[in-house]
């Protein structure tokens, strides 16, 4: 009994070793607080050329999403069936907000973009082609990467293409949100960012050339 006792404790160990440091543990860590509840949040909502246009925060902060019914055929003759509607519901500190079509980022307090791409300065002194030309896009990245301190860069546009802001980090994890409708979650160094209906693209600092 002694021996097997030593050999599970053995067997912990190795385990919480191996999982320490793991961008995907961090992420697993973070959800026992309830997916978006329990932490501290920023959420920023843009339009779909990437305007930011509102912004709130919250410790307690959910989405779920809503159900229409729309009319089906069957051999039976006609039906309704239920199907994911456009509006989500927001819920920070107790208090709705419903959204249809915005973008949304949530972003964990103490986690800050390195670059917002709608700062007029930046604009200005880019090549001046249009914002939905991707090679600008590239160009704005180019012109500020000694900005990313960090190995791995988290660049995020609107649904439309539109460069909204981008992070950086040495560990840096994503995945799509089963509970949680058109949202991928982010983990950057050990800070979660969720966003809803945008693009994003994650790059190798090595790669800005």
């Amino acid at each position: 009994m002694q021996k097997r006792r030593i050999v599970m404790a053995a067997a912990v160990a190795v385990l919480a070793v191996g999982l320490t440091g793991c961008a995907l543990f961090d992420s697993e860590i973070n959800e026992l607080n309830g997916s978006i509840k329990g932490n501290t949040y920023a959420v920023s909502f843009y339009s779909n050329d990437g305007v930011n246009f509102m912004n709130m925060s919250g410790e307690k902060i959910d989405m779920s999403s809503n159900t229409v019914e729309e009319p089906v055929y069957t051999d039976g003759g006609w039906g309704y069936s239920e199907t994911m509607s456009s509006v989500v519901t927001v819920t920070i500190d107790g208090s709705e907000v419903e959204s249809c079509g915005s973008t949304m980022i949530f972003a964990e307090d103490g986690l800050k973009p390195e670059v917002d791409f709608k700062s007029p300065e930046l604009i200005e002194s880019a090549s001046g082609g249009s914002v939905k030309d991707y090679t600008f896009i590239a160009g704005i990245v180019n012109k500020v990467k000694n900005n990313f301190g960090k190995s791995r860069v988290v660049v995020i546009q609107s649904q439309l293409g539109d460069p909204i802001c981008a992070y950086s980090g040495d560990e840096v994890y994503w995945k799509v949100c089963k509970d949680l409708p058109k949202t991928t979650k982010l983990m950057i160094d050990g800070k979660a960012l969720y966003i809803h209906r945008a693009n994003f693209q994650i790059i190798d600092k090595k790669l800005l050339d």
